[in-house]
């Protein structure tokens, strides 16, 4: 059983939380971009967190039931509708054979997350069913390709669906323009004028934004830094290219660089970072290593003990 790919939009992409342990090879993790969003998708529906889910970036993306299930929706406000009528974001929705789900245009967020009782049943590469079209891995057919039109998105058919919404509370604010950052090692390198001038500057996304990373323009730092010995990239770190643009690494990243880096963003914040379009503008703020694991654990204190 299955979803009908009736329009496949701008980018569908199947993910999970991602392939982790073999960067070491030159393979990056994947994963929801917007990880908060995928893990209550899955809470509402009593799925393992780790179950797969399809992300949606822009909309334009239309699906036909072929059996009965029970879906969730969370992330971004793409206008989604279920049989013509519309339907809200972060909570649960019965299917029936027949019924069509479309998501339209963004009216709030960039990427909306699409979660179906038990998951979507997808043979693993190396672990993961996440898919990086760069590397050629994962999603439907395990060679990296976006949804198309006409594809079989399969499921195990259920009957059963519980009615529920996250927490008002709960749902991120997307507006944010705050983004916090964590410095690294290589931030004593930067000149003091430099520092100040990253955090208290806005800059605006560019055009070249996607799952890989986050070019951004404003106020140029670090232009005097040379550059490094390439080393292992962690997920969210703010490269500073000879230009002075900063750029911030996200899910696609590559595995290792040579940039020097002023310090990585949180996990939140690059969920938070992952809603906005470009032409938007964003701003940096300090927070200390054990402030990030505080706010990471009690998002996932308040997932697991509303389950």
């Amino acid at each position: 059983m299955a979803f009908k790919v009736i329009k496949p939009g701008m980018l569908a992409l199947v993910q999970d939380l991602g392939r982790h342990g073999y960067q070491h090879l030159g393979v990056t993790t994947g994963g929801p971009m917007d990880e908060p969003a995928f893990r209550w998708g899955n809470a509402l529906l009593d799925n393992d967190d780790n179950a797969a889910q399809i992300e949606i970036t822009f909309g334009m993306f239309t699906l036909e039931a072929q059996a009965q299930t029970s879906i969730a929706i969370t992330g971004a406000d793409l206008a989604a509708t279920l049989n013509g009528k519309s339907i809200l974001s972060w909570q649960t929705y019965p299917i029936s054979k027949g019924d069509v789900l479309a998501f339209h245009q963004p009216t709030f967020g960039l990427r909306a997350y699409l979660a179906v009782k038990g998951g979507f049943l997808i043979k693993p590469i190396l672990g993961s069913i996440a898919t990086v079209m760069r590397e050629k891995i994962g999603g439907l057919s395990g060679k990296g390709d976006k949804i198309a039109a006409g594809d079989s998105l399969p499921f195990q058919e259920t009957t059963y669906h519980k009615a529920r919404h996250v927490p008002r509370l709960a749902i991120p604010n997307y507006d944010q323009v705050e983004i916090d950052v964590v410095t690294g090692y290589q931030y004593r390198h930067f000149s003091g004028l430099d520092r100040a001038r990253f955090f208290s500057s806005e800059y605006t996304l560019s055009q070249h934004c996607d799952r890989m990373g986050y070019r951004l323009d404003g106020t140029a730092i670090g232009r005097n830094l040379k550059g490094i010995i390439s080393e292992g990239i962690a997920y969210g770190a703010i490269q500073i290219p000879s230009d002075g643009q900063p750029i911030v690494l996200l899910k696609d990243r590559q595995t290792i660089g040579g940039y020097p880096k002023i310090g990585c963003i949180t996990h939140c914040s690059g969920a938070l970072l992952a809603q906005k379009k470009p032409g938007e503008r964003i701003g940096f703020r300090y927070i200390t290593v054990d402030h990030a694991e505080r706010e990471r654990h009690l998002l996932m204190s308040r997932i697991n003990q509303w389950r």
